[in-house]
């Protein structure tokens, strides 16, 4: 899963760097797996715009990802390795025993052909879902719960992984991405392996038309906006604009949002790092 980098023949390939698209088998989806998205462009159900900077886009079908790998007992074989729009990691088709499909997050690594399982009993291998009781310590893991039965929740987006630090009784103790150290149930399951497209955070646009085909309107800084539309807005020439915060007056950088009483604060061994 390399990158691929472009010759300056036009302006915007200058600076345009993107996936090679190498490990991709089909751009057919499975019909069945498919749902209709209607773009928001930022307006919540009474109109209002919530999210400013979105609109427009390429039209996209929605594909159902199993995030709960619930099939125990019935082993599956990957059958393609396709693009999502809706995310930056890769899916893959898997084929049951059965006969049913279903779509999954992709493990880096993973290949056609392979045959993957899930559930109590399942070797520890790349793209097998159990859990974290089975699990060695160690070894680098994904698409984790919070909650048994509740679905993958963390570790989800493109090369992203947490690995298992320790054992405590009913918990165990996991390494995240953003360096945070959390408990978590062993009774929660988790996937085998390390999120596809590892290379996702070397991609470059390269021209303000390829956000745009992805949802993404011009953004505008606050401090070259008036007073009266931020609160670092205004000044004399090119005025700094006062402390860094949000249009609604929020401090940011480093103004801690989190809730001090949060209930999921006990789990938490150890903040993420600045």
């Amino acid at each position: 899963m390399a990158v691929k980098k472009f010759k300056p023949v036009t302006p915007g390939q200058r600076n345009k760097v993107i996936s090679s698209f190498s490990e991709i088998t089909t751009d057919k989806p499975q019909k069945s797996l498919l749902e209709p998205l209607k773009s928001t462009g930022g307006r919540n159900n009474t109109g209002q715009m919530t999210v400013r900077y979105r609109g427009g886009g390429h039209k996209k079908m929605y594909r159902i990802v199993d995030f709960r790998r619930d099939k125990d007992d019935c082993t599956a074989t990957v059958k393609t390795i396709e693009y999502d729009p809706n995310r930056s990691a890769r899916i893959a088709l898997v084929e049951y025993a059965d006969g049913e499909k279903r779509y999954i997050i992709a493990p880096d690594g993973i290949k056609v052909g392979q045959v993957i399982a899930s559930g109590s009993g399942v070797a520890p291998e790349v793209g097998n879902t159990l859990p974290l009781s089975e699990i060695p310590v160690g070894t680098l893991v994904h698409n984790i719960e919070l909650r048994p039965g509740q679905g993958a929740a963390m570790a989800r987006s493109a090369g992203t992984f947490a690995q298992l630090a320790a054992r405590e009784g009913t918990h165990a103790v996991l390494r995240l991405p953003s360096g945070e150290t959390r408990m978590v149930l062993v009774s929660c399951r988790a996937t085998v392996g390390t999120v596809s497209n590892p290379d996702h955070n070397l991609e470059s646009h390269g021209k303000a038309g390829r956000r745009r085909w992805l949802g993404r309107r011009p953004h505008n800084r606050g401090v070259v906006m008036n007073p009266v539309d931020h609160p670092m807005g205004g000044g004399e020439g090119r005025a700094s604009g006062g402390h860094p915060r949000s249009r609604k007056g929020l401090p940011a950088k480093g103004y801690k949002t989190r809730n001090p009483k949060a209930a999921s604060n006990k789990f938490i061994i150890e903040r993420r790092k600045k």
